[in-house]
């Protein structure tokens, strides 16, 4: 028998489309098969039900506010944003992006509106990318399962936060 090499591959679009529809699931209430969460618990719904003074408490002594936790995702996708811009030249200050003031109501909408921008952004980058190098498809999978993650510690935050009233 001889060896042989059997290469397969996925059409762009349909990668494309299978990261966008996680990347949405995440983020936005989705119709559907769900690949990861039941519904009503997208990062945009459970936000729209956290207030300015929930989101300013750390959920311990160890961990991040919710406020923190939200700026951080968002700021993962920035340091993405520039790194792409200036061929990844650019050093984000990780430190930095988790530090945040006290917000209150109209600060803790805007965190959230950056969050969006920073979701809408990825979505964009998504429909134009032409050429899903290995480096795009490993982003894509670091992409979700961060902000997978930080949903996750934003969910969990809440609860325990609620559990102490």
């Amino acid at each position: 028998m001889t060896e042989q090499t059997v290469t397969h591959s996925i059409a762009v679009p349909d990668f494309r489309n299978e990261f966008l529809a996680v990347w949405t699931e995440i983020f936005e209430p989705t119709e559907g098969p769900h690949y990861l969460l039941d519904d009503n618990n997208s990062f945009f719904e459970t936000l729209a039900d956290i207030s300015a003074e929930e989101a300013n408490i750390p959920v311990s002594k160890q961990s991040a506010s919710l406020a923190a936790q939200v700026q951080h995702t968002a700021f993962y996708v920035e340091a993405l944003r520039q790194g792409l811009a200036t061929n990844f030249a650019y050093k984000a200050d990780w430190d930095a992006s988790w530090t945040i003031d006290p917000v209150d109501d109209a600060q803790w909408q805007a965190l959230i509106g950056t969050l969006r921008e920073a979701y809408e952004w990825v979505v964009t980058l998504a429909n134009e990318t032409e050429e899903w190098v290995p480096d795009f498809v490993g982003g894509a999978f670091a992409l979700t399962s961060h902000a997978a993650y930080h949903l996750g510690e934003v969910r969990q935050g809440i609860g325990v936060i609620r559990s102490r009233e």
